[in-house]
């Protein structure tokens, strides 16, 4: 971690290394699985889990909420290595700060704000019991001791606010109100944001206390699992309606060229979720992308012959595939600017709104 974090930060990770918190059950990517993961075992595969924990990449640790029999949705992780110690450069907690943890996971995270500015100063939130019990009992052995509590983080935990720092290590679509309110003036909060259309962003928002706007900036681009109440809803069939048939007027493959393109466009469809599907028979000629509004409104673009007139479909009171269309070409005409150009604003009636380059160029209101 030399570059990224100072010398206290390091200590702390070699005080608190990933693979103590890491389970000893986790959940490895499997093409020939059902659900499209298989279970490892430590005591079972120590090789293969090993491998898995040491690399800097993500390790999911829970499918489907806990329960069995599901589809196989990863709902819990330990994070990335170097995305940690970038969201911890960020967060930027000294020496007497207090830090709420939203999303305790395994523990990694509070362990090494424990190790780093004391037990006593953190307090770290999960909504799932289990989850917690397990991150309690690693931390124990660890002899790091943050104040732990098991609760919806999107209501922060207001018996130890105020905070000087919120850090959490689920994405939100949109900030809760009570982290603005249980932060002090100047006091800053880092989390995984994003849209249903593109789940990418690091903001860093600086508050300036309640009743007042906070503004930030995306600083790096980060995937994260979703706070569980504001999961994107699915992308379903469309309702019956009239269907709406003709060419696109681009390469459907340009909406998802990379992540900066994808959260542009994400800014201005906000409550846009799209999808991949495929037929089995002939998956080239099938591929495509679908949209949902969630509301009725829902659209399909297909990738091979996409100027054809039947390649495009939409149904319901919107025109999905034609907004997607016009936010690609807002981006182009703006020079195509990374994601690190946008911001965001949150107002104190808890709206926010996207901005490029500054508050006074604003994107869109993203409550809708």
């Amino acid at each position: 971690m030399s570059g990224t974090l100072d010398a206290g930060w390091r200590g702390a990770f070699a005080r608190a290394p990933r693979h103590a918190f890491v389970p000893d059950s986790i959940w490895l990517p499997d093409q020939h699985s059902p659900s499209g993961y298989r279970q490892v075992d430590r005591t079972r595969e120590p090789d293969a889990w090993w491998d898995a924990v040491s690399t800097d990449d993500s390790v999911v640790t829970q499918l489907d909420d806990g329960a069995s029999g599901g589809p196989g949705v990863p709902t819990s992780s330990g994070s990335m290595p170097s995305l940690v110690a970038t969201m911890l450069r960020e967060l930027a907690a000294g020496e007497g700060h207090r830090v709420l943890d939203i999303g305790t996971g395994t523990g990694w995270t509070s362990a090494l704000l424990a190790a780093c500015l004391g037990g006593d100063q953190v307090t770290t939130i999960e909504i799932d019991p289990v989850i917690s019990a397990e991150a309690g009992r690693k931390l124990e052995v660890a002899h790091l001791a943050p104040r732990r509590v098991v609760g919806d983080g999107l209501g922060g935990w207001s018996p130890e606010a105020p905070y000087d720092r919120i850090h959490s290590t689920a994405a939100v679509r949109t900030i809760p109100p009570a982290w603005i309110e249980q932060t002090v003036p100047g006091g800053v909060v880092v989390t995984p944001w994003g849209t249903p259309y593109a789940n990418a962003g690091l903001l860093r928002l600086v508050t300036e206390g309640a009743g007042r706007e906070a503004h930030g900036r995306f600083a790096e681009n980060a995937s994260f699992m979703w706070m569980r109440a504001q999961r994107p809803h699915a992308v379903a069939a469309p309702v019956p309606g009239t269907t709406r048939a003709g060419a696109s007027p681009m390469d459907p493959s340009l909406m998802e060229e990379d992540v900066h393109a994808a959260f542009a466009i994400g800014l201005q469809v906000p409550d846009v979720r799209s999808v991949h599907r495929w037929d089995g028979v002939d998956p080239g000629a099938t591929y495509r992308i679908e949209l949902s509004d969630g509301l009725g409104s829902w659209a399909s673009a297909r990738y091979r012959n996409w100027a054809d007139g039947g390649a495009v479909k939409q149904t319901g009171p919107r025109q999905l595939w034609d907004e997607i269309c016009e936010a690609h070409t807002w981006w182009v005409e703006r020079g195509r600017p990374e994601l690190t150009r946008f911001g965001l604003t949150v107002r104190p009636d808890g709206r926010q709104h996207a901005w490029l380059d500054g508050p006074g160029h604003p994107v869109g209101d993203i409550t809708r």
